[in-house]
């Protein structure tokens, strides 16, 4: 599992029929995120679907 099935951004595209990340990044940052999967994606922001609930507590 990667970091990306964790994220909010990584979306299921029925075109595509593939999860695909939601950020527009530019070349240069998708090839750094391929090659480097160690390294940290500027982007990730958790999917926490109970962050709304935790909050009302």
């Amino acid at each position: 599992m990667s970091i990306c099935d964790s994220c909010a951004n990584y979306i299921f595209d029925d075109e595509e029929e593939d999860y695909l990340c939601n950020m527009d990044m530019d070349e240069d940052e998708a090839m750094r995120l391929m090659s480097y999967p160690e390294s940290e994606c500027p982007y990730y922001t958790a999917d926490d679907e109970y962050r709304v609930v935790r909050h009302q507590l």
